[in-house]
C-alpha cells in the first residue's frame, strides 16, 4: 500500500503534467513539466494560457459559434459548461461525440474541460449516488470528445450534519471518481464552490480525496481573502491544481488579480486561466472577452519582469 507521502508526490507529478498537456495545445496526453520546459523554454508562467468558460457570456452560441468566436478574441481555450447552447453533453451519441471532437482537432481552439454541475454533499444517498454516476457519464463524455477533465462542486453543509462528515463524504465521493477518471485519462476537478469555498475547507476534503486524478479548479472567490490572506491561502492548495483555473473580470477592483496571476507565474503554472464572468453580459461580448484577454496578458507580462 502505497504511503500518504507518495500518493501526494504522485498526485502532484500527475497534476503537473495535466497542465503542461492542457497549456499546450502541441502537446497530447499527460508529460512532464521538465519536458515541456526543455522543448518550449521561456520564463516562469509561460506556459500558461487565458480561455474562456462559456458561462455567462458565451452561454447562448452554439458550437460553430463558439469555435469561431474564440478564434476570433484569440481565446483558444474553452470550458463547456453543462445546459449551454453548445450541446455537448452525456445524451450525445457515439457519432455526435466523434464530430465533436473533429470539430476541435480543425479548430485552433482547445476543448480544455467539461463544466459539470454536479454536487456531493447531499445527506440522501440516492441522490449522492446519482450525482457519482451522473460525474462518470461526463467523464465518459469528455474522454470521447477529446477534453482532458470535468469540473465539479463539493458543495454545501447541511442542518444537523457535522461538518466533518460532509467533508468526508464529498472527498470520498471523489476518490471513487478519481478511480474511475484514471482508466480514461480525466481529471476529476474540484472547484472551490458552495459554502465549502473556503481554502480550509478545500484543503481538509482533498486531504481525504487524495486520489492523484482529484484537483482542485481554482476559482476567485472574495473568500480567498479571508484569514492568512489570498497568498496563504493559495499555498494550501496550489499543490493540487488541475489543468484549470477560473477567473472572472480581471477589471474588477474587489479582487487582486495581479497579485493572483503573480502567484500562478511564480509557481510557473503550466494550465488554463479561464474567464467565467456572470455578473453581467456586454453588449459587445467579442470585445470585452479581447479586452479581457489583452487585460491578463498585460498582468501576465508584469509579472513576469
Amino acid at each position: 500500500m502505497l504511503s500518504r507521502h507518495t500518493k501526494i508526490s504522485r498526485r502532484r507529478f500527475l497534476a503537473a503534467g495535466t497542465q503542461a498537456a492542457a497549456g499546450i495545445v502541441a502537446v497530447s496526453g499527460l508529460a512532464s513539466c521538465s519536458v515541456v520546459q526543455r522543448t518550449f523554454g521561456g520564463k516562469a508562467g509561460s506556459k500558461m494560457r487565458f480561455g474562456l468558460v462559456t458561462y455567462k457570456w458565451a452561454a447562448d452560441w452554439d458550437l460553430p459559434t463558439l469555435l469561431r468566436n474564440c478564434e476570433a478574441t484569440n481565446m483558444l481555450g474553452v470550458e463547456l459548461r453543462t445546459t449551454h447552447a453548445h450541446g455537448v453533453e452525456p445524451s450525445l451519441s457515439t457519432e455526435q461525440r466523434s464530430e465533436v471532437k473533429k470539430r476541435f482537432a480543425d479548430s485552433p481552439v482547445t476543448l480544455a474541460g467539461l463544466g459539470s454541475n454536479e454536487r456531493f454533499d447531499s445527506p440522501d444517498a440516492a441522490e449522492l449516488a446519482k450525482a457519482i454516476d451522473a460525474t462518470k457519464r461526463f467523464l465518459k463524455l469528455s474522454s470521447d470528445v477529446g477534453s482532458s477533465g470535468v469540473k465539479v462542486k463539493p458543495n454545501d453543509f447541511h442542518e444537523g450534519i457535522p461538518r466533518e462528515k460532509t467533508i468526508e463524504q464529498i472527498g470520498k465521493s471523489l476518490n471513487k471518481l478519481g478511480r474511475f477518471a484514471s482508466s480514461y485519462g480525466q481529471q476529476v476537478r474540484l472547484e472551490v464552490h458552495g459554502q465549502c469555498r473556503e481554502l480550509p475547507t478545500i484543503k481538509a476534503i482533498i486531504d481525504v480525496a487524495d486520489h492523484p486524478n482529484v484537483v482542485v479548479c481554482w476559482n476567485s472567490n472574495n473568500d480567498d481573502l479571508s484569514g492568512g490572506g489570498l497568498e496563504y491561502n493559495f499555498n494550501l492548495v496550489k499543490d493540487h491544481f488541475g489543468g484549470t483555473a477560473h477567473v472572472h473580470s480581471l477589471d474588477s477592483t474587489n479582487y487582486p488579480y495581479r497579485q493572483l496571476i503573480g502567484l500562478f507565474v511564480k509557481m510557473d503554472y503550466a494550465g488554463w486561466i479561464l474567464l467565467e464572468e456572470g455578473r453581467h453580459i456586454p453588449q459587445d461580448r467579442i470585445k470585452a472577452i479581447t479586452e479581457q484577454r489583452m487585460l491578463f496578458e498585460k498582468m501576465l507580462a508584469e509579472a513576469q519582469a
